[in-house]
Formats: C-alpha cells, structure tokens, sequence
C-alpha cells in the first residue's frame, strides 16, 4: 500500500556499499564541514604556536593534535553516515548511556582544570569531555521517544524524553555548565515542535527556563558573573571579551594580515572559544561570513532534505542534530561579539578540542546518515504522473 502511494525509487541490486554510499550523501553539506575542518586548521595555524610558546611545547604542537583529533573526527563522521537509520538509533542511545554514567561520576573523579568547573576527566595523556558526546545521543534519544509515541498504543515518549532531558540539564548545570544545559534543552524544544508540539506549551516551557535562569543568576556565583560581565555597559579590555572585542574592530572588512594578529598572544582560549575573533582580524569580516554561510548552508539544507522524509524519527533526529550544530555555533559566534553571556563552548569543526571536534564528527555524520536519499517518491510526482 506504501509503494502505490508514495511509490519507490529504484534500487541497484547487488551495489557495494562505498558506491551506494557516495550516490546517496548530500555531497553539499559534505563539503561544507571539509571546509569547515579546513578553515579551523587554518586557523589553528595562527592561534595556537602563542599558547605552545607559553608552554614551553614545539610551535606546532596544538596544531599537529588538531590534525590528529580532526582526523579521527572525520573517519567518525564518514563510518557514521554510512549506517543505516537503525544503526544510528542504537548507537545514539549506547552513546548516551555511556555519557550519561561518565557525567553522573563527573563530581567524583572528574577535574576542572583550574577553569572553575568539574567537566573533565584527564587521562594523562588528554582529556575525556563527556558532556560533548552526550549531546548527539541525547538527540537520537528524545527522537526515538517521541517518534515512539506516535504509534497506536505506543509509549508516552513526549514525557519521557521530557523528564531525561530536564535530568541531563539538571546535571549539566551542577558542573557548572550552563551553555550546554540550555543546548539540551534547546535540542528537546526543537524536536518537540517538530513533533507537533502545541506553541503554548513551549511558551511555557520557555518561560520555566527563564525562571531557571533567574533562579541560577540568585544561587551561582559562576553565572552571576558571566551575566553580570554582559550586562554591564563597559568592558574591561584585560578580559577576554575586551580583548575579543576589540581584534573584531581591528580587523575591518579584509583583516590585519595572515600571522599581523596580536590577539593570540593575549587570549588564552583563542585557538578554542574566541577562535573567531582571530579569523576575525587577520582575514576580516570576509571570512567570518564564509564561515556563517557554510554552517548556514549546512543548517538549511538538511532541513529541506528532511522535509522529504517519511519516516518520524528520522526526521525529528536529523532536525535536532541539526539545530543544535547550528546553534552552538551561533553561540559561540555571539559570545564572541558579545550578543551573548559567555559560555565557554567551542565552534563546530574549526575550535581546537578533542572531544568537541570527535563528537561533533559524530553528530554530522549521524545528521549526514539520516539525510541520504532513500527509496521514497514525492507524493506530490505520484499525483502529477496519474494526472497525465
């Protein structure tokens, strides 16, 4: 009956998987996150031979870990979007399960590296950021949830996926880590009103953030302060906004030169958080909106080849995935302008970072499995053919 409706694309009988692979990726979004990855080592370039010289460490020891971590990130990410949609689903919900138990056990055996909050375990060698890889599965979860619950006598899944991610962001903002709390919430909200959610309800849900926030803002000192910092109409210059601020407006719209930067050497988090303000003042605003237009791209297009999507998780995880990786870049961008209180999160693909680079890896090349083309028509074709 399905066939006969939405009829069928055909299949190549016996057709290898790499080929298969490569004839149903969205090779534009592909090449998207390639020059995403290329502009962060790009950047890594200049950002990252200041902090190594403090350290004592060759000059391009940050650099040459980026390669490493990028790599890796892109054999996830191409292993991943060739799975199948089921095998997407149980590796999210075994992903979330484990990052999950490693953020319970974060207040026990984890470190803050001197940064004010407990979001690392080290390793010696490195560092392990579980809440990273929690947020991709918690996606796939919520999906999966609320996907369910649109079966005959299935599950409520809007509830569940409810309380877990109000459990998740509760745990989030004890670290303290109140930017990816409110991205676990932001990704829930999104797949909800995919879902059909009534608008009401999320206004109200919306407003019970709010009240969380002004209840954080009376209770941590930690988020009193960053609010403080964004509210107030100066900005110290030794801070890192100020000195993030002012490279943006040193660099105009063609920048001051490749290496002419001077906010490296001033910004301890410029090769991870404020890595934008580097691109921003040796290459310009001209960079800073290649940069935006490729996550935009990304962004859009996924969505629309989600819209073609007939099946409900797919198309509620491919959209959670996909906003949230839109999002947390223009967080990140905004903080650095500062639109935004600080959050202390990476951009996607172009920050320095193990487990933000490995797990963003992950997360696009789920969003580039759910994207591929399927065997499914377009209603709309089966009823223009029968007219004819």
């Amino acid at each position: 009956m399905t066939e006969m409706v939405y009829g069928t694309m055909p299949m190549r009988a016996g057709e290898p998987v790499l080929p298969r692979w490569w004839r149903t990726i969205d090779k534009l979004t592909m090449s998207c996150l390639l020059g995403l990855f290329g502009i962060g080592l790009l950047l890594g370039l200049a950002a990252s031979p200041p902090l190594a010289e403090k350290n004592g460490l060759d000059p391009f020891y940050y650099v040459e870990r980026q390669v490493f971590f990028g790599l890796v990130a892109l054999v996830a990410m191409f292993v991943t979007s060739m799975m199948s949609p089921g095998l997407v689903r149980r590796l999210g919900v075994m992903g979330f399960a484990v990052s999950f138990v490693a953020v319970v056990f974060l207040p026990f055996f984890g470190t803050d590296f001197g940064k004010g909050a407990v979001r690392w375990y080290s390793l010696g060698f490195g560092s392990v950021q579980p809440s990273e890889f929690l947020k991709p599965g918690f996606v796939v979860l919520a999906a999966w949830f609320m996907a369910a619950s649109q079966e005959i006598g299935g599950p409520p899944g809007k509830l569940y996926s409810f309380v877990v991610a109000l459990i998740v962001a509760l745990m989030l903002a004890l670290q303290p880590d109140f930017g990816q709390a409110a991205l676990v919430l932001f990704s829930w909200g999104v797949i909800y009103f995919v879902a059909g959610a009534p608008f009401l309800l999320l206004t109200v849900i919306a407003a019970l953030v709010v009240a969380g926030g002004v209840v954080a803002y009376e209770n941590s000192e930690h988020f009193a302060r960053r609010i403080d910092g964004f509210l107030s109409p100066e900005i110290d210059p030794r801070t890192q906004i100020g000195y993030a601020t002012n490279a943006i407006q040193e660099g105009g719209f063609f920048g001051v030169g490749v290496g002419e930067g001077q906010v490296k050497w001033s910004l301890p988090d410029a090769h991870t958080d404020f890595i934008i303000a580097v691109a921003a003042e040796e290459y310009g605003l001209v960079l800073v909106l290649i940069i935006i237009a490729l996550y935009a791209t990304i962004v859009v297009r996924s969505l629309y080849r989600l819209m073609r999507e007939r099946d409900p998780f797919i198309r509620l995880a491919g959209a959670g995935l996909a906003c949230s990786f839109g999002v947390q870049a223009m967080i990140n961008m905004g903080v650095a302008v500062r639109l935004l209180p600080a959050k202390g999160m990476t951009l996607p693909f172009v920050s320095y970072g193990g487990s933000s680079v490995i797990a963003s890896g992950l997360a696009v090349g789920m969003l580039l499995a759910f994207t591929r083309t399927r065997p499914q028509g377009q209603i709309g074709d089966i009823l223009l053919k029968r007219g004819r």
